[in-house]
């Protein structure tokens, strides 16, 4: 069995055996021996190590695995043999690009960067020519003409690059930027080129010195700025994740407080909460599985979202994993479905309406006038007035009924000899059978004496409590023989508030008038006298004098 080493190579250590080990250092030695130029020889092969160190990752499946001999040839053939870069300058550039092909791994894809050598702000747009494969100057001007048509936009975006991409400080970072396969021979050629062009710009110092200067200032300062905006960047980040962590755990709180409260209901019969679901409820689902449905579509996204921001304040904390995520999507896909299913059957028991309707004679005394009004029991409310919707109120044995005022008045002429009233009692339900049966549940009562010409009606219906509140509600349509005079009190004036579309001849102001019932609709009797009184007031005082026309005395 081989022994196995250790070796450290840009700052992680791999576990190699001892003949890829002896290979691998006589390569190293080769390869600075290779090296034309001993100036930045220690750079170079640092970068070098580096790149040997990263296709060691690559081809590694295990972290634990063993590098033998074999892996160790694979990576050599993509670095390239040392003694094949030994030559002149001009050699080398002429033969590392066909080494690139036939020896070295073909060309890897580009990586985006910023240019750091080739930049006048931080080198957004040279990065970007070099992943795009265009010049430079193009990628600025187009840059300038979007910060101008999108109004400092263009400025935004630039600024979110310079944060988030990183810049190419190594070799190894510039050749990928370039998308240059790494290998020896293009190391060396990238640091040679980088150390001409600092020596180049030292030769030239007097001629350029005040415009480098001004160039490293400007660099300086934007570097500086660009720190700021980096850790301004990362603060916001934070706190916005602290803000996500507060708002998931707070949501969470309330969803599991106000469930758990309303989850009792199914337990403990605490009254009107149960008896307000029980009233709107169709599907008979117990409330406890209710209270879990709601919990686990409002909980399971805030939960989501608390781990979220903890993901964005603390990057390395670790994942609940893919299980547990498979699983809150399962559970939260069942609720949706669940709850979408019991809202159907719920829109389905109201989906049809229908009526229930009567009609009783009224034998009305033409002589006095017919006296309507509303009566109110004030065991359920202490005023008659119209409202919508059901109330649940104990009836006089102290059971629990349905009570509503939701009762619509409508008066309208007849030339029949005798008058009626029309009771039209309107429910919903999952059919038009269940809906009729709902609406003939509805209790309703009124009170005409023919002896004093009065016609009370109740101010509000009761029906059972099992039959739920299923938009119940009731029209009483009072027909009067043409010239039936007609006093409504004031309480009713919310009953018969009516859209022209009913055909109510009752106009609203009218209370407490006298009307008289006409083919068209009414006519106020004591309107009639006030306008005559006006009139003949206005016969009685004297017309004011016609005032003398002016005569002309003067003669000519």
């Amino acid at each position: 069995m081989k022994k196995t080493v250790n070796i450290n190579l840009a700052g992680t250590f791999f576990h190699i055996d001892e003949d890829a080990f002896a290979k691998l250092s006589r390569y190293l030695e080769a390869v600075k021996k290779s090296i034309s130029d001993p100036i930045g020889e220690d750079e170079i092969i640092q970068d070098i190590e580096a790149r040997i160190a990263e296709l060691f990752s690559e081809k590694l499946e295990i972290n634990t695995q063993v590098i033998s001999t074999r892996e160790l040839e694979v990576i050599i053939k993509i670095m390239g043999q040392p003694e094949d870069y030994i030559m002149d300058e001009d050699a080398t550039q002429t033969n590392s690009t066909t080494g690139n092909q036939t020896k070295g791994e073909t060309t890897s894809n580009k990586q985006l960067f910023r240019d750091s050598d080739n930049k006048f702000i931080a080198g957004v747009c040279s990065g970007l020519s070099h992943y795009l494969g265009i010049d430079a100057i193009w990628v600025r001007l187009f840059w300038i003409f979007l910060s101008f048509v999108t109004t400092g936009f263009g400025v935004f975006v630039y600024l979110l690059f310079w944060i988030l991409v990183p810049g190419a400080e190594t070799t190894r970072d510039k050749l990928k930027m370039t998308g240059e396969p790494i290998n020896i021979s293009n190391i060396e050629k990238k640091f040679n080129e980088g150390y001409q062009t600092v020596s180049q710009n030292i030769k030239n110092v007097d001629y350029d010195k005040y415009g480098e200067k001004i160039k490293k200032g400007s660099a300086t300062f934007f570097d500086s700025l660009g720190t700021i905006l980096s850790t301004v960047f990362k603060i916001g980040i934070k706190l916005f994740g602290l803000l996500i962590v507060i708002a998931g755990l707070l949501g969470l709180i309330s969803i599991l407080i106000g469930m758990s409260v309303f989850g009792t209901f199914g337990i403990y019969d605490t009254g009107a909460g149960m008896d307000i679901y029980q009233l709107v409820d169709t599907t008979n689902t117990p409330i406890w599985i209710v209270t879990v449905i709601i919990t686990l579509i409002a909980g399971i996204p805030l939960l989501i979202l608390f781990i979220l921001g903890l993901k964005i304040m603390f990057p390395n904390i670790r994942s609940i994993g893919t299980p547990v995520k498979i699983t809150l999507t399962i559970l939260w896909i069942t609720a949706i479905s669940i709850l979408v299913i019991l809202g159907a059957r719920q829109a389905i028991d109201r989906a049809f309406e229908n009526n229930f309707s009567t009609q009783t004679p009224l034998t009305i005394n033409m002589q006095t006038p017919l006296k309507l009004s509303m009566y109110n029991n004030e065991k359920y409310s202490f005023e008659a007035y119209r409202r919508s919707g059901l109330e649940i109120k104990p009836d006089a044995n102290g059971n629990k009924v349905l009570y509503s005022s939701d009762i619509r008045l409508i008066v309208r002429s007849t030339d029949e000899k005798a008058g009626k009233i029309v009771l039209n009692k309107i429910a919903s339900g999952k059919d038009y059978k269940q809906a009729k049966a709902r609406a003939q549940a509805i209790d309703f009562k009124y009170d005409f004496n023919s002896s004093t010409n009065e016609l009370i009606l109740d101010g509000y219906f009761l029906t059972d409590i099992t039959n739920k509140y299923r938009d119940q509600q009731i029209e009483v349509i009072l027909y009067l023989p043409v010239n039936t005079r007609l006093i409504a009190a004031t309480n009713t004036r919310s009953f018969h508030k009516n859209e022209p579309i009913y055909r109510d001849i009752l106009i609203l102001g009218d209370e407490e008038k006298t009307l008289l019932i006409t083919p068209e609709g009414t006519q106020c009797l004591d309107c009639i006298e006030e306008s005559n009184s006006i009139i003949d007031a206005n016969i009685q005082a004297p017309s004011p004098p016609t005032p003398p026309v002016p005569v002309n005395t003067n003669q000519n």
